[in-house]
């Protein structure tokens, strides 16, 4: 059979041997990103219909949510190198079976308990695509891939958003019917998957790399210092939104939580995607910069606007770190991927996207555990964004001594 060879150390069959074209392949795993990561943000605007129907505390909220966080720590952490062993489709698959599980459980949940079970499901099969998904789209093309693997989680994040506010004021049972039609992609882009074939060879190893280890080859490692700041963060901003996001809201505003809580998080994610569209060109040591001086400005805005209680600086400064997050991403994500090896690809990817998630979901769960606690969701909020902007000024420091060597 020939053979042709897209990516070093990739080998995979012509063209004319796949039953679906190159860009039909890779709009189908771009795709399947999209639809992950649109699932993790759908409940956001669900939270306060799920907190007055069960009436759980602002630490359940967080709970869910972090839960979610975690469980997609463990599945990167065991099944984040599988894909390199067992080939990308076959991970791709039974993720993507997991995935209607977890959209079944959640849309006929009828508790606390269920959602936390649907929500771990979740994490643990999105834990275990991402880095499928992203060493598929690299071995198909390595420069569009790497812009790829940076749009599509803030494209899915704010689609997720979208659709959770949409169904959540304008359709009956939204609770029920936006998991319904999240499923309903989700068999679609199995089928995809059935038809495709495999982009690697299976090799030997697959038990060895269930083992969890957090590795990064030497050579990577100064490129991870710099975009680990980026992704913390920039995931952590996020991550709060995502969860504490549409009471903070409804308190300092009186607005309502289900429909402004999903448009902050839609216009956050929105501004990352229009910023790696808008600096696609720049170099990776350019966008890091953008991301980390654009984290800075807008905290600095989202904590003006909260001690002055204005809502225009509120949404400026969260569409302005919204760019910074998605501008930070992609030139971390840019930064990792530039000194990576062929084989090292989805190693690399579930260390980025780890830290992404540590990020995501320790400084939400602190943050749920500090409200329930008394403390306050108003003086909360100011302390994560300090938090925040230390990050930032951490990226910035690690640039200006080491950003230029690496």
């Amino acid at each position: 059979m020939n053979q042709i060879v897209i990516n070093p150390g990739v080998s995979v069959a012509n063209d004319d041997k796949q039953r679906l074209g190159p860009r039909t392949r890779f709009g189908l795993l771009a795709s399947i990103t999209v639809t992950f990561l649109a699932g993790s943000s759908v409940p956001t605007p669900l939270y306060p219909i799920y907190q007055d129907q069960w009436h759980f505390t602002a630490m359940g909220i967080s709970f869910i949510f972090s839960i979610y966080a975690i469980s997609v720590l463990a599945g990167l952490l065991v099944f984040g190198r599988l894909s390199d062993y067992v080939g990308r489709r076959s991970v791709l698959l039974w993720t993507t079976v997991l995935q209607l599980v977890a959209m079944y459980m959640l849309g006929v949940a009828d508790g606390f308990t269920d959602l936390v079970l649907g929500r771990l499901i979740q994490g643990v099969s999105t834990g275990a695509a991402v880095p499928a998904v992203g060493a598929a789209l690299i071995d198909l093309n390595h420069k569009r891939g790497a812009v790829v693997n940076a749009l599509t989680p803030a494209i899915g994040s704010a689609v997720g958003a979208l659709m959770g506010s949409v169904f959540a004021q304008a359709l009956p049972y939204p609770t029920h019917t936006v998991f319904a039609a999240l499923a309903f992609i989700l068999v679609i882009q199995g089928v995809g998957l059935l038809i495709m074939r495999d982009v690697r060879a299976r090799i030997p190893g697959a038990a060895r790399s269930l083992m969890p280890q957090f590795r990064i080859p030497v050579h990577v490692r100064g490129p991870m210092i710099i975009a680990s700041s980026l992704f913390v963060a920039g995931w952590a901003v996020a991550g709060f939104f995502a969860s504490m996001g549409p009471r903070l809201i409804e308190q300092l505003f009186a607005l309502p939580a289900s429909w402004a809580g999903g448009l902050v998080l839609a216009a956050f994610a929105g501004s990352g995607v229009a910023a790696i569209g808008t600096f696609v060109n720049r170099s990776m040591h350019t966008l890091s910069w953008i991301g980390a001086l654009g984290l800075l400005t807008g905290m600095a805005m989202v904590l003006a606007s909260l001690i002055t209680g204005s809502l225009t600086p509120f949404f400026f400064g969260v569409v302005i770190s919204g760019a910074g997050f998605g501008a930070g991403f992609q030139g971390g994500i840019r930064l990792v991927l530039s000194k990576s090896r062929a084989e090292e690809v989805a190693g690399v990817l579930s260390v980025a996207f780890l830290c992404c998630y540590l990020g995501m979901g320790v400084p939400a769960m602190i943050a749920g555990y500090a409200v329930a606690s008394g403390y306050g969701i108003f003086d909360t909020a100011i302390v994560f964004a300090v938090l925040v902007m230390s990050l930032s000024f951490v990226a910035v420091y690690r640039m200006m001594s080491g950003g230029s060597k690496v």
